[in-house]
């Protein structure tokens, strides 16, 4: 563990914690991406399989469990409890896409091929690319809530921050995690764009605005 691990974690944390408090207080799912959600709970379901059978630490246990149930929870309140107030027809990015590339990456660059390797591979090239839906949502409306933008940019520092945790892991451990850090860089390009409008607005006060 070191800083940048930490402050990373706290970031995803407060990501999913921002999400929640949005659609159990405004009662709403309207501008949040169904698709989105959807990827990330794949990531953690493929990502933490092992979560049974391979024991690290408490801390690790714990925020395995939390991401799963989380996003399972999401997903159960975005298809049922608040339904119908999803704008599904903004929604609209082939997913497919994301999935099948996914797949075929993490054949091609998989450090080996047992089954929870493979799907380790998987889930880092499709968090890469998992926000993608929500992005392009945001590119649809040109607007968004004040909470969605806290969330979306609570999601993409904790990847940003991830890859300062590797580097400090090369350098304190002589560990390096080549696929972790390539994906995670892709992700934090993904989100440059998102960034800076949200550094020139929201962050002045002013609302959260793209051109349409």
């Amino acid at each position: 563990m070191n800083v940048f691990r930490i402050a990373g974690d706290i970031s995803h944390l407060a990501s999913i914690f921002i999400l929640i408090h949005q659609i159990t207080i405004t009662k709403s799912v309207q501008g949040i991406s169904f698709k989105t959600q959807l990827l990330y709970s794949i990531v953690f379901i493929t990502r933490y399989l092992d979560v049974t059978f391979r024991w690290v630490s408490l801390y690790i246990f714990a925020m395995k469990l939390f991401f799963i149930a989380s996003s399972l929870y999401i997903i159960f309140l975005m298809r049922n409890r608040f339904r119908t107030s999803e704008v599904t027809k903004l929604d609209t990015f082939p997913i497919v896409y994301l999935l099948a590339g996914s797949g075929v990456l993490a054949l091609i660059f998989t450090y080996d091929y047992s089954i929870t390797e493979v799907l380790w591979a998987f889930s880092l090239f499709l968090e890469s690319v998992a926000i993608l839906p929500q992005l392009f949502m945001l590119q649809r409306t040109g607007q968004a809530k004040t909470l969605t933008t806290h969330y979306i940019f609570a999601l993409g520092l904790y990847r940003a921050l991830y890859i300062p945790n590797w580097f400090y892991r090369y350098f304190a451990e002589g560990r390096f995690d080549t696929l972790a850090v390539f994906t995670g860089i892709v992700q934090t390009l993904i989100y440059s764009d998102f960034f800076w409008v949200y550094y020139n607005r929201v962050m002045k006060g002013l609302n959260f605005e793209l051109p349409v």
